[in-house]
């Protein structure tokens, strides 16, 4: 049994959810997500609380049963209240700027410039704080989006494991390795 699967989601005010066999919607303040349920799936809803209900002990069916609980339980969370996810440019010289609504340059020490183009539903905004790294915050209805960005992002500049530069999570904590030891073994 999905001990997963079996919890209640509880919808908080504002938030909709229509149920059109096989598809699923959710819409909320922040907008609005649509998924299809496999064959087998239904959701029941008792007042503000809804449940993913299983009609087979198959395998896949046991397996599916609280990933599309959980699905559906970000996809609430998102539409209410959003996802965000913060990065932070660590090292001199490393610079972000926003081109428009949907380009992010970033300076980060290569020889070039980078334009990553963010995809629809990500909002990014630049936070500059005096004496503090500069920080690019991610911000959507779909958690698995931030995530990927976030994700995409940081993998162009990944924290070097020696000094620290590079482009980390703000919650990301690097452990740096020992550099060379000078002078040892001389006589």
């Amino acid at each position: 049994m999905s001990r997963v699967g079996k919890k209640p989601i509880s919808l908080p005010a504002g938030v909709k959810l229509r149920w059109e066999a096989p598809v699923l919607t959710v819409q909320g303040p922040k907008g609005s997500h649509s998924f299809t349920l496999a064959e087998g799936f239904s959701i029941v809803q008792e007042g503000s609380q809804i449940q993913v209900v299983r009609s087979s002990e198959e395998k896949s069916a046991r397996a599916l049963h609280g990933t599309y609980r959980a699905l559906i339980q970000n996809a609430v969370k998102g539409v209410s209240e959003g996802f965000q996810r913060t990065l932070e440019l660590v090292g001199i010289g490393y610079k972000a700027e926003m081109k428009g609504n949907d380009v992010l340059l970033l300076t980060l020490g290569y020889s070039h410039d980078i334009a990553f183009v963010l995809p629809s539903g990500i909002k990014a905004q630049i936070v500059t704080e005096r004496g503090q790294n500069l920080k690019i915050a991610l911000e959507s209805t779909d958690k698995q989006l931030v995530g990927q960005v976030a994700s995409m992002l940081r993998a162009l500049r990944p924290p070097d494991p020696y000094k620290g530069k590079g482009v980390r999570y703000s919650e990301e904590v690097i452990r740096l390795k020992a550099g060379k030891a000078k002078g040892k073994g001389k006589k």
